[in-house]
């Protein structure tokens, strides 16, 4: 059974994928509530740095501390977003998967966080799917 923060970040890829853009959505919890929640808007606001991560940590506003979070994101969190997780001390990270995309795990495990993939078949066919339909918007956000 998928946990149900994954699940929202999963109606978070989806609502991306809806609205034109790239399927990756991301919660971040505080004592079992989600404090913030966001997705990919890269194509949406025509902006390069509105990752599904950096959406969901702009929309939990301002935040004293985040040591007492966990941050889930249906796509490994690729170097950009892994940098904010180090900066603001998020000391827990949930994948969705990392096969289609093998993002920054390592390097988030280097500075302490907590990495666990869940390499779930969902977030894996929502994504490859999305990669053989739009290869050029992909490769746009990946820096290919």
């Amino acid at each position: 059974m998928v946990d149900v923060f994954m699940l929202e970040a999963l109606a978070e890829a989806r609502q991306g994928l809806a609205s034109g853009g790239i399927p990756i959505g991301s919660v971040i919890v505080r004592d079992g509530t989600i404090i913030g929640r966001g997705h990919n808007r890269r194509v949406q606001e025509a902006n390069p740095m509105k990752h599904a991560e950096i959406d969901c940590l702009i929309n939990a506003g301002r935040v004293t501390s985040y040591r007492n979070t966990t941050l889930y994101s249906t796509l490994m969190p690729c170097y950009l977003c892994a940098g904010a997780i180090v900066q603001f001390n998020i000391p827990k990270v949930y994948a969705g998967e990392s096969r289609t995309f093998p993002g920054a795990g390592e390097f988030m495990r280097s500075h302490g966080v907590e990495v666990i993939d869940l390499d779930l078949d969902e977030c894996v066919s929502m994504m490859e799917q999305f990669i053989r339909e739009r290869p050029d918007v992909w490769n746009e956000d990946i820096g290919k």
